[in-house]
């Protein structure tokens, strides 16, 4: 369980949350859900986006400041399958952009937080991406990412 009371000093070394970066939510079909969120959003699909390393497709809505991804399972041992199977369509997780992930990654974990990974790894969108496990953050998938910079691919 996270540490509700912390040392202060952790938390004004690094730069937090910038904003909500984006919503994601599982469907059983892009095909059929793209429409559907265009009429909805009234913005069209920017992106679509296959992510192997994470067993899914994805779409790309922009709304304002945030963006509304679609995950789609691309084979039933992804995530966002055993997602459906268990849960049905919805929200999936919350993704806050942040400055420096790495840094993050510490912060978080120092104050209890359960990462999902050790490292950032690349996601969809051009992000550096983690996940922090929703028992440590009252049942809701958060993911933090990063935007990727042609300096810091290596």
């Amino acid at each position: 369980m996270p540490i509700l009371a912390f040392n202060i000093s952790i938390y004004k070394n690094y730069i937090h949350v910038l904003h909500i970066e984006h919503i994601g939510i599982a469907v059983a079909s892009l095909e059929a859900s793209i429409p559907l969120f265009e009429q909805l959003l009234n913005v069209p699909c920017y992106k679509k986006e296959k992510v192997a390393s994470e067993g899914v497709e994805t779409a790309f809505f922009q709304t304002g400041n945030s963006k509304v991804e679609l995950l789609e399972a691309t084979h039933e041992q992804s995530p966002i399958a055993k997602f459906l199977a268990k849960k049905g369509a919805g929200i999936h997780h919350i993704a806050f952009e942040v400055e420096n992930i790495e840094a993050e990654m510490k912060r978080l974990s120092a104050l209890g937080f359960e990462l999902l990974q050790e490292t950032p790894k690349r996601g969809a969108d051009n992000k550096w991406i983690c996940f922090l496990h929703p028992k440590t953050t009252n049942g809701v998938l958060i993911e933090l990412c990063q935007s990727i910079r042609l300096d810091t691919e290596g």
